[in-house]
């Protein structure tokens, strides 16, 4: 088999692995925007006046973060199963 063809493989999976963890880091980095935003809603106005406001971006920070989390956890776990296929391509299409 080709060692090249092994190293690249694994190259691509590493580069995989570091793209998930960067999209994971900016779900947190969007939810603490969220967060923020609602906490200068807060200080800025009445609450009484734009309450929904606050809870609304306060909701966003924590959907947000949920869907990060899943997200992140649904794509290592696919990401771990195609570290199986790393080197044996051709014996995955064999009948």
């Amino acid at each position: 088999m080709n060692k090249d063809l092994i190293l690249r493989e694994n190259l691509a999976i590493q580069r995989t692995i570091m793209a998930n963890q960067t999209t994971f880091l900016s779900f947190i980095r969007t939810s603490m925007y969220f967060l923020v935003a609602g906490l200068s809603v807060q200080n800025i106005v009445q609450f009484n006046t734009i309450g929904w406001a606050i809870y609304l971006f306060y909701g966003m920070s924590i959907l947000g973060l949920i869907i990060g989390v899943l997200n992140y956890f649904s794509q290592k776990k696919r990401i771990k199963e195609a570290k199986k296929m790393v080197g044996n391509a051709a014996k995955a299409y064999v009948l």
